[in-house]
């Protein structure tokens, strides 16, 4: 049956004054035949929302087009029937704020824009959520403070909770602290490790959590809602069924063993800062003969922010230091303490406790680099470290020597054990921790409703972690909740489409289930791929991958964006107007473009945006129509990628790059000019960039002259 579409035109916020919105609607009663079209003059008010439903209520319309702000704008302004399709097309932002009014080119461009979002609306169909029995339960994994509070706070909230923990007691590297640092007013003296042996009770003997001592991950099933887990336990295997996981593992001191530069090996005398709060449990004295010690020497980074070793900053090293200082001279007061430090990180509050020990008689800070340990005659330890402040050397001999390592996170080796086709552990970043949307995601991992919290996500301390364990345990519950409405975790949060798959076409090339950054496509024998659905987090890279086009969702599909750039009109070469596309990420490039037309930016009228939930999900046949159309010009702006990339669906931009460098081959080859296209990384922040940055390559298009398959 066919759609009956209704547009409805915003006149405010400049609109009106920009666009003749009687030419747009021509545009949509006579191209469209839409079968009502209706202009007001503040079309979120509640006047112009009752317009809208009273046609949906007659039966009027069944499908909305709404041009006026950003799709940003106003979400819960129009959101009407469940299972109505609306699609909102940016008049405001993207055409009035940042074109001159009453011009040609601006009104031409409300015309295409008008077209897009129409034919986007009639290549949508409603969407019917997945609907199946979800498991509640939270399986935590590690015992340590991140794991003990993650499993109490999803416990507190209603959830079963599995905790599996190696060891054969809770409590991680947290049960041999002997203080903690300052966490109260005035920030200057140590804490006792009070509340941790409480909240070991509170986890031990909690109704809603079940606890595996002494036990390990065996394998895991499944998906988010339905992960079937097998725990290896001393008296047998046990099989849980799960809904989230979060992962607490902690984290350990990176190998000193490496470090032989700094004298660890080459006597008993230089150790680590974990050996050494080991020590300080009792007299602090030489390993080598038991003697009291006099003189300590730390070496601050050691391994740390090193890229021979561990080329990040472990956060909490400066901190413990000053932690063991204090040992120090509470167990022996005339003691001498010398830190050789790259840079002191006491953020914060911290920074009084800093200060407290500087102003300590026998200790003595420098800035420098170690550049040798040697033993003397005499049974101590001779240290030379070059200054880096004032460019002298000095030489300190020492009783003993600490080196603080760094935190390696304990994401390696059999975690999980995942059957997932792209591995069985979690995805990690060449530093070792887990790998996601870093910034806006933080305890996202790329295996969905799996969570990372803890030091084996990032250094931090121990207050952090248990901030972390919250937010991790949040996490977890909201990935259950929107499992249970069949809907999507972030970036497109609450989002209810699937992708679908035209089998029968399939040439098992695996590529989308190669390419698939979430693990949420496996495949059979043949390599028939076969999805997942409670993992995908419908960012249509599957789609992007398919060469041959049989993956598409029913809002989102190759056919839907190919009938949006032909709805798009071309002038004749004659015109001398040419027609660039803009393929741009709805995670941070359109947002950007949004801001630019908020900041009433201005750029050429020539540009036509295309927005796409991540450039992963572009198929090169877009561009091949467009151009075979007689666009002059194709842009691609999506997120950044790299080392500290922040693409919202990790792999897409990267993707993205690299079939447009096939792509320029093959223009090349049906001697088209490759500087046609061009593709950009942008954030969020780059806003400002964006006009000038369609309005060069605008100027390059010209300069390259028209598209020599315009008009066939």
């Amino acid at each position: 049956m066919p759609k009956k579409v209704g547009v409805y035109l915003c006149t405010g916020c400049s609109i009106g004054e920009t666009i003749d919105t009687d030419e747009l609607v021509k545009v949509a009663s006579s191209e469209y035949k839409a079968a009502k079209c209706r202009t007001h003059g503040f079309l979120c008010g509640a006047e112009g929302r009752e317009l809208i439903r009273e046609d949906l209520a007659a039966g009027a319309v069944d499908t909305v087009v709404i041009g006026a702000c950003s799709a940003r704008s106003k979400p819960e302004a129009f959101s009407f029937n469940h299972g109505t399709v609306i699609e909102r097309v940016n008049l405001r932002e993207h055409v009035a704020w940042s074109h001159p009014a009453k011009h040609e080119d601006t009104q031409i461009l409300a015309a295409d824009v008008l077209r897009m979002g129409i034919t986007r609306a009639l290549k949508t169909e409603p969407l019917e959520p997945l609907s199946e029995e979800i498991c509640s339960t939270v399986l935590v994994v590690g015992g340590g403070i991140a794991g003990l509070t993650a499993a109490l706070q999803a416990a507190e909230a209603g959830h079963d909770v599995v905790l599996v923990e190696k060891s054969a007691s809770l409590g991680g590297f947290m049960a041999g602290q002997k203080k903690r640092f300052p966490a109260n007013a005035p920030y200057t003296k140590l804490e006792e490790v009070d509340g941790f042996g409480e909240l070991i009770r509170r986890v031990t003997y909690h109704l809603r959590i079940r606890i595996y001592t002494s036990s390990h991950i065996v394998k895991t099933e499944g998906q988010p809602g339905n992960f079937n887990v097998t725990i290896g336990t001393g008296a047998g295997e046990v099989r849980e069924r799960i809904g989230a996981i979060v992962v607490t593992t902690g984290w350990k001191p990176y190998d000193a063993g490496r470090l032989t530069e700094l004298g660890y090996g080459l006597s008993p005398d230089v150790i680590t800062n974990v050996e050494f709060e080991r020590m300080a449990q009792g007299p602090i004295t030489r390993p080598s003969d038991g003697k009291p010690v006099h003189s300590v020497l730390f070496v601050q980074c050691a391994g740390s922010r090193d890229p021979k070793h561990l080329p990040y900053c472990s956060s909490v090293c400066c901190l413990a230091t000053l932690k063991h200082v204090v040992y120090i001279h509470e167990r022996n007061p005339e003691t001498e303490v010398f830190v050789i430090y790259k840079d002191m990180q006491t953020p914060g509050p911290q920074e009084a406790f800093y200060r407290t020990a500087q102003d300590h008689p026998l200790n003595f800070f420098t800035k420098g680099e170690v550049t040798a340990v040697e033993k003397t005659a005499q049974g101590t330890l001779k240290v030379t470290a070059h200054n880096t402040l004032i460019g002298e050397t000095a030489v300190f001999e020492v009783d003993l020597v600490v080196l603080a390592t760094g935190m390696v996170p304990q994401s390696e080796g059999e975690t999980l054990n995942l059957t997932y086709r792209q591995g069985p552990e979690l995805p990690v970043l060449v530093d070792g921790f887990p790998d996601s949307h870093f910034i806006c995601f933080p305890y996202e991992t790329r295996r969905t409703g799996i969570y990372a919290a803890g030091a084996v996500r990032a250094p931090m301390d121990s207050e952090q972690a248990r901030e972390d364990a919250m937010g991790a345990a949040l996490k977890a519950i909201q990935s259950i909740e929107l499992a249970r409405r069949g809907r999507a975790v972030h970036p497109r949060a609450g989002d209810a489409s699937l992708p679908s798959f035209l089998l029968q076409r399939c040439t098992q090339c695996k590529r989308c289930t190669e390419e698939c950054p979430f693990g949420a496509l496996d495949e059979d024998a043949k390599g028939t791929p076969k999805l997942n659905p409670y993992r995908c987090r419908r960012c249509g890279v599957c789609m992007g991958a398919c060469p041959e086009r049989i993956v598409s969702f029913k809002n989102y599909s190759v056919d839907m964006i190919a009938s949006m750039i032909n709805a798009i009109e071309i002038p004749e070469e004659d015109e001398e107007k040419p027609r660039i596309l803009a393929f741009m990420c709805e995670n941070d490039a359109i947002p950007a473009l949004d801001i630019a037309g908020f900041e009433r930016q201005q750029y050429d009228a020539s540009v036509r945006v295309i927005p796409l939930r991540c450039l992963g999900s572009l198929n090169v046949v877009w561009i091949a129509d467009a151009l075979s159309r007689g666009f002059d010009g194709v842009m691609l702006i999506g997120c950044k990628y790299g080392d500290d990339y922040q693409c919202h669906f990790t792999k897409g931009s990267e993707l993205a790059a690299r079939r447009m460098e096939n792509l320029k081959e093959t223009l090349q080859r049906l001697q088209l000019e490759p500087e046609r296209l061009q593709f950009t990384q942008l954030s969020l922040d780059e806003w400002k960039s964006l006009p000038a940055l369609f309005d060069s390559f605008a100027e390059r298009i010209r300069e390259i002259g028209p598209n020599p398959y315009k008009g066939l």
